[in-house]
């Protein structure tokens, strides 16, 4: 029997652009065997190249939290009905970046698993990090459903929207092999001071890498950590800027550590074609 390879991602606001989303399907074109489909729900399809399927971001269905920084509004695909789709679909974050075949996030565990990469930030935990996760469609409807209920008091009490998925699940979710998801600020770029005078390594044996977090791969092909840093500092220049940022030392020392190089690997893989 033919597995079902579905990709699904979400694209709202303006934090990025359809280059994402048509650079998401270049990277898998290129490392998924044979067909598969990337469906986008999005606010504004404009720019998205011709195969990829977009569908109308489903209304929340309640207010938004407020005073939380987590991304609620991913609790939407949870619903018992999302865009006519059906079946178990793999779920990839804009910010992610595939660098190996990803064939086995297709077919691993059983199709009605909700499966999630490991939240690195807190790996003892057992939290569920939803840069890249896969889940049957409709089969847990009573997450959306509970949300609606108390959305201020479910973000309130969790904080994090992957923190209250893996709270909810019944019988608990499942972790990809730990090989398989790289987290790029904890597991690829190098401790400080060392990230001043080299690039990040492309990790062995990983298929996908993930940006939680920030810097994000279009920041990182150009040797910054975000808009607010300038493009290829020296580490020296870096330093410089660092010590005039307006605050205590706190801020300073902040600014400092914000420093990435430029990655090769990465502007190989995050592409288009």
């Amino acid at each position: 029997m033919s597995v079902q390879k579905l990709i699904i991602c979400v694209k709202w606001g303006e934090k990025f652009g359809p280059e994402y989303v048509n650079k998401l399907y270049g990277m898998a074109r290129r490392h998924v065997t044979g067909d598969f489909r990337l469906v986008c729900f999005t606010d504004n399809p404009v720019g998205l190249r011709p195969e990829v399927e977009s569908r109308p971001l489903p209304e929340l269905g309640c207010p938004h939290p407020e005073r939380t920084i987590g991304k609620w509004r991913k609790v939407v695909l949870w619903g018992e009905e999302v865009g006519g789709l059906s079946g178990p679909a793999l779920f990839i974050d804009l910010d992610s970046v595939i660098i190996d075949n990803i064939d086995g996030y297709f077919t691993h565990g059983s199709p009605d698993d909700v499966i999630l990469a490991r939240n690195w930030a807190k790996p003892f935990s057992r939290m569920g990090q939803t840069s890249i996760f896969r889940f049957p469609i409709g089969k847990n409807p009573q997450i959306l459903a509970n949300f609606r209920r108390d959305p201020q008091g479910t973000a309130d009490k969790y904080h994090f929207e992957q923190h209250y998925i893996t709270s909810s699940v019944p019988g608990g979710i499942k972790f990809w092999p730990e090989d398989w998801t790289r987290h790029f600020r904890i597991h690829c770029l190098p401790y400080f001071p060392l990230r001043l005078f080299f690039a990040a390594p492309k990790p062995r044996k990983a298929k996908v890498v993930t940006f939680p977090g920030g810097p994000n791969p279009d920041d990182v092909v150009i040797g910054r950590w975000d808009e607010g840093y300038p493009q290829f500092p020296t580490p020296w220049q870096h330093i410089k800027n660092g010590l005039a940022q307006p605050g205590g030392f706190k801020a300073k020392w902040r600014y400092i550590r914000h420093y990435v190089k430029r990655c090769p690997w990465i502007e190989e893989a995050w592409a288009e074609q």
